[in-house]
């Protein structure tokens, strides 16, 4: 399962909707991007999956 190793988000779950109001289940992933981040307790680069949003805060 796809989810954010800082901020935890994951799918979310919804429906989609047709213009006759038919609804059919849809996943909505995360944005997810894999990015190398300098952890300084181990004095190493620790490759993680992160939220585009939680990306901005770092």
């Amino acid at each position: 399962m796809k989810k954010c190793s800082i901020s935890g988000k994951k799918a979310n779950n919804g429906y989609k909707v047709s213009f006759s109001n038919k609804k059919s289940r849809k996943i909505q992933n995360v944005n997810l991007q894999r990015k190398k981040i300098w952890d300084k307790q181990s004095q190493k680069w620790t490759k993680v999956l992160v939220s585009t949003k939680a990306l901005k805060s770092l």
